[in-house]
């Protein structure tokens, strides 16, 4: 258990301290309103730190392939679905049903595309794409920005889903060559 796997474990405890200050933040203008944006912000850098500490100081195990981007999808994910249902985030930044949706929906093709994939050819080397990590910013950006209450997050999510959308597209593309390339 190295630091960069420590520092992802961190993030994950973190998930349950962001929900809890989502659901209960109220009082507008309040230090506590600013709880999910701070505890949101630790995460965010968190990830940054974790990866940077695994490439310089030569920390990559295969736990930190599996557990980095496990605790950035339950991150995303448990904040998306906060910030469509909650009742203490305002109307006109309220994330709609369809973003968490097709957000939650590519990540579980991606996972049963994993598995597929693993229980065919045996072994599956997991490399994200430029066009995956541009969805993770976006999706993180769409995030901050309604923590960060910006009148413009309509734009950033539709980037953010749109985005998501054509990315998952691309992973199937990906896995679908993956299994031909197997099969010929």
């Amino acid at each position: 258990m190295n630091y960069a796997n420590k520092i992802s474990i961190a993030r994950i405890l973190l998930i349950p301290f962001f929900i809890g200050s989502i659901v209960y933040y109220r009082n507008e203008g309040s230090v506590a309103s600013y709880l999910p944006l701070f505890i949101f912000f630790i995460a965010v850098i968190s990830d940054a730190l974790d990866g940077f500490i695994a490439r310089r100081f030569n920390q990559k195990t295969e736990l930190g392939a599996i557990l980095d981007p496990i605790a950035d999808k339950l991150l995303i994910i448990t904040a998306f679905v906060c910030l469509s249902f909650s009742k203490s985030i305002p109307a006109n930044l309220k994330l709609p049903a369809w973003l968490p949706i097709t957000v939650i929906s590519r990540d579980i093709i991606i996972v049963l595309g994993t598995v597929l994939v693993h229980m065919i050819k045996g072994s599956v080397m997991i490399t994200p794409s430029i066009l995956g990590k541009v969805t993770t910013f976006l999706q993180m950006s769409t995030i901050l920005s309604v923590l960060l209450k910006f009148p413009y997050s309509p734009i950033i999510w539709n980037l953010a889903g749109f985005s998501t959308l054509i990315s998952g597209i691309d992973y199937v593309i990906r896995g679908s060559r993956l299994l031909n390339e197997e099969n010929k």
